[in-house]
């Protein structure tokens, strides 16, 4: 009986004292960053391709070069990708003690404005199927699915990591941070595509 009164209130000391409990990693701030990153990038990118004849959707640089519509494609791809990663890796178990040797949030910042040209993902390459605006449809359909999740988790983004066995895995808000900043890093390629001299007025 009195190990149970003696549990009983270890737990309720618990409850009402925050300081016993495991506080989080991941902040409200975290969160609204990562909420208004992604909105900042879905209102970008609606901006830039809203307006878009179809003939300005398909559009090439050269043969070899994404039109418009390939590359909405191909960050509509990267959205279920991300959804999908961020879902098993937020469900795995926590695993905070990976932040002392992950590396920075700046690391994965700085791809943003890294300049060099990346190879596609063979899962992420657009198949140019989709029509024109169709494509920023697609877009919006996955980010609105992916904003919602980041607003009603629980999940401790920072003490959660990609299931991987890389020596510096990135935890579920470095995750996001290569998510919103993906859109930019293409929000840049759109903008070249539309100033090329033969852009269709």
């Amino acid at each position: 009986m009195k190990l149970t009164r003696c549990c009983t209130l270890l737990l309720f000391i618990g409850l009402a004292c925050p300081s016993f409990a495991q506080e989080k990693l991941w902040t409200e701030t975290d969160r609204q960053y990562t909420i208004d990153q992604l909105s900042r990038t879905r209102d970008e990118l609606v901006k830039e391709t809203e307006h878009l004849t179809p003939a300005q959707w398909d559009f090439k640089e050269s043969p070899d070069r994404w039109s418009i519509a390939q590359i909405v494609e191909h960050l509509a791809l990267w959205e279920i990708i991300w959804a999908r990663e961020i879902s098993m890796g937020s469900r795995s178990k926590p695993q905070p003690e990976l932040n002392q040797t992950a590396r920075p949030d700046s690391y994965y910042s700085e791809f943003i404005m890294e300049t060099n040209p990346h190879v596609a993902a063979d899962i992420a390459i657009p198949t140019g199927f989709i029509k024109g605006k169709d494509n920023l449809t697609f877009f919006l359909s996955r980010r609105e699915q992916n904003i919602a999740f980041v607003k009603k988790t629980d999940a401790d983004m920072r003490a959660h990591f990609e299931l991987t066995g890389t020596p510096n895995p990135r935890n579920m808000h470095q995750v996001y941070i290569y998510q919103w900043g993906h859109v930019d890093r293409h929000l840049r390629q759109i903008r070249k595509v539309k100033s090329d001299a033969k852009f269709p007025k």
